[in-house]
């Protein structure tokens, strides 16, 4: 989601697909196999913490396209009207779901723009803090590309794994709470500066966006200050790789990412999150190694309907046993991927085709 290189962008990455599915397996498997059996759960999440592996898979699988997708577009707007038309429909359909299923509290504006872990109000689905670490990146890449700085990812992950070492025990969490209208309403200027504006006055919203979501990534997120540079480092970590399979960077230069986890691993407090650091990666780098080769069609399949997979098993697993609840967020899923987020991407698609 770059330049055409070896492999089209365009074209479903089968491989991608495959971790992300395999990604959505481990969440659900974290989350159901605590009802399943709780002393399963409780003796394995003490040395392995598959939801944790299951999230940063995800988190280096965004990184690696994500970024792509902008820069093969070449521009900010068409990039944000792909991620609108990808994300919201289905964000919106478990948001009507929480709203029925679970109390929902905070800011409505917060949930809106999807930062709301980052905004002190908590997740209305525990699963939807990843969408705000997933918005920030989105923001950060915008204001880089932007700024013409987005060729830097290697550098960028080393930067943000250092500052997570160096300021450990330093830096707060949730210190800007009470500003968190004002620093969304700061972001959104930004961002329409970006995607409005142009010349100096962009890259001036650029400068803005890249203050302010760093700086609620150090001071204001939920989780603790390192772990929150470390997602986000994970991240730009799958950028650089991307960079460096594509010719743009050496492969000398994008092996420095893998400070970032090091840095996880010696930051994590329990023997359950440095397993799935490790873990994570080498899934990870595995799929990357392996990429020239087929994929079994039901990871690439769960691969396609993993978003929903992901937003949805927890509603589900609030109204039904564990046992039913995880076949039937396959079932639903294949429904939503069909009616929901597949002809939302169309949607979008065709409105970035009619606005070029």
């Amino acid at each position: 989601m770059l330049s055409p290189g070896p492999q089209r962008i365009g074209k479903r990455l089968a491989w991608l697909d495959a971790l992300r599915g395999l990604a959505a397996v481990l969440v659900v498997y974290e989350h159901a196999v605590a009802g399943l059996s709780p002393s399963v759960h409780a003796a394995s999440g003490a040395w392995f913490a598959a939801g944790w592996c299951g999230v940063m898979v995800f988190f280096l699988a965004s990184g690696y396209i994500v970024p792509a997708s902008l820069e093969r577009r070449g521009e900010a707007r068409a990039f944000w009207i792909g991620r609108v038309f990808r994300l919201y429909p289905l964000w919106a359909l478990c948001m009507a779901g929480a709203l029925v299923l679970l109390p929902v509290t905070g800011s409505p504006l917060a949930h809106l723009s999807m930062l709301q872990d980052l905004l002190g109000t908590p997740s209305a689905v525990s699963v939807l803090w990843t969408l705000s670490y997933e918005m920030a990146f989105y923001l950060l890449v915008t204001a880089l590309f932007t700024l013409g700085a987005h060729r830097r990812s290697a550098e960028i992950a080393l930067g943000l794994a250092a500052v997570a070492l160096a300021g450990a025990a330093l830096l707060p969490t949730g210190a800007l709470a009470g500003a968190s209208l004002l620093a969304l309403a700061v972001i959104a200027a930004g961002l329409a500066a970006v995607l409005g504006g142009d010349g100096r006055v962009r890259q001036a919203g650029a400068a803005v966006l890249l203050v302010a979501v760093t700086t609620l990534l150090a001071f204001n997120g939920r989780l603790p200050a390192w772990q929150s540079l470390i997602v986000v480092a994970t991240m730009f970590s799958g950028t650089a790789l991307y960079r460096a399979e594509q010719g743009q960077i050496t492969w000398a230069r994008a092996w420095i990412v893998l400070a970032v986890p090091v840095a996880g691993v010696l930051l994590s407090p329990g023997t359950n999150l440095k397993t799935a650091f490790v873990a994570a990666w080498a899934i990870f780098l595995a799929g990357m190694a392996l990429r020239g080769h087929g994929v079994p069609y039901v990871l690439s399949w769960l691969g396609l309907v993993s978003y929903s997979v992901y937003l949805l098993h927890p509603l589900l697993l609030r109204v039904m046993p564990a046992l039913w609840a995880v076949p039937a967020t396959f079932a639903l899923s294949a429904l939503t991927w069909r009616w929901v987020e597949a002809p939302a991407q169309r949607l979008g698609r065709r409105l970035v085709t009619a606005g070029g």
